[in-house]
């Protein structure tokens, strides 16, 4: 029996150079596609997690890929089937601000709730182009904010895939239809909605401020001050009257001046002394937060993200799972005096 030739060396070089250059044309979809996921799954984790798995899949199906559609079209589409399966029958995620009112500084902070409660912060690197069409980042930004990916998580899974592709990525109604293998009027009604959802909640994709302007960049100078300084006139100062502060995992937030105040000075008295290193999550300006450590020197404590309006403060989050958050933006494990 003759034996079949091994493959020469050319031949496979040049299967390892087509194996490489797929591998870089699918990873250059990488970023669009995490932010897409996140807006779905409202996890940087899980998102990231989704990612993955599609990209392995078309890797693996590559072969069986036509070109019937683009590229980019086929990862979408099998990014969403991902993230369809992955949300399955599993509670939204959602912010502490969805769950109840407003409690009190003399309210207990109760027990730490799972971490599949949560939406979750997300390094502006893993999910923002660099470079590209000013107005297009715009939108992209705008539709990373927290309260933005929240409202997201009201929606049915397919409603919440219709909008973004629709209203976030300008997708074609016809586009749609196709990816989710189904017809045009039931994207449009899906859409219809999916609208009308967000516009209970009083949420849109262009909510706040194209970009963050000179006086906003001095107010969240003025904000790093006042923290650092634990100067509370001036911090409230920064806030408007019913901005929110709430503090994942735990169910309780506040949104008056004297709570905050009365929290900061009170159970949050060990934040007095922290130092801010700044960072980008959702679209915002966010901080690593380092507290007083016993041995000296600062230990993580939150990763804060600050939701600018106007020329006040709206909201700051206090995300409290520093081993899980702190490396995923680089930030360092402590700071030395």
């Amino acid at each position: 029996m003759t034996e079949l030739a091994a493959p020469s060396d050319e031949a496979q070089g040049t299967a390892a150079t087509g194996a490489e250059a797929l591998g870089a044309q699918l990873d250059g979809y990488r970023t669009e596609l995490t932010a897409y996921c996140y807006r779905m799954l409202g996890s940087a984790f899980e998102a990231e997690d989704a990612v993955q798995d599609t990209l392995v899949r078309a890797w693996k199906g590559f072969s069986r890929f036509e070109g019937r559609a683009a590229l980019r079209s086929w990862l979408y589409r099998i990014a969403t089937n991902v993230c369809l399966d992955m949300l399955g029958s599993r509670e939204r995620r959602a912010r502490p601000m969805d769950l109840g009112p407003a409690l009190t500084a003399d309210a207990p902070l109760g027990a730490m709730m799972p971490e599949n409660v949560w939406i979750q912060p997300v390094p502006d690197s893993r999910v923002l182009p660099v470079g590209g069409d000013p107005a297009e980042l715009t939108i992209q930004r705008e539709t990373i904010k927290l309260a933005f990916v929240a409202t997201l998580q009201h929606l049915p899974p397919r409603q919440r895939a219709v909008l973004i592709l629709r209203e976030v990525l300008q997708w074609q109604a016809t586009e749609v239809a196709e990816l989710l293998d189904t017809t045009v009027a039931s994207v449009n009604s899906a859409l219809q909605r999916a609208r009308a959802t967000l516009a209970t909640a009083k949420a849109s994709a262009d909510d706040g401020p194209e970009a963050m302007t000179d006086e906003q960049r001095a107010l969240v100078a003025r904000y790093v001050d006042a923290f650092e300084r634990y100067d509370m006139d001036s911090l409230t100062s920064l806030l408007h009257e019913d901005a929110t502060w709430n503090m994942p995992p735990y169910e309780l937030w506040l949104q008056t001046h004297r709570d905050i105040v009365r929290w900061c000075l009170g159970p949050g008295i060990g934040c007095r002394g922290s130092r801010l290193i700044p960072t980008m999550a959702n679209g915002s300006p966010a901080f690593g937060q380092y507290k007083p450590a016993p041995e000296g020197g600062w230990e993580p404590w939150s990763l804060q993200v600050l939701e600018l309006s106007g020329d006040r403060i709206s909201g700051i989050t206090f995300f409290l799972d520093t081993p899980a958050f702190f490396p995923l933006f680089g930030l360092p494990p402590r700071l030395d005096p």
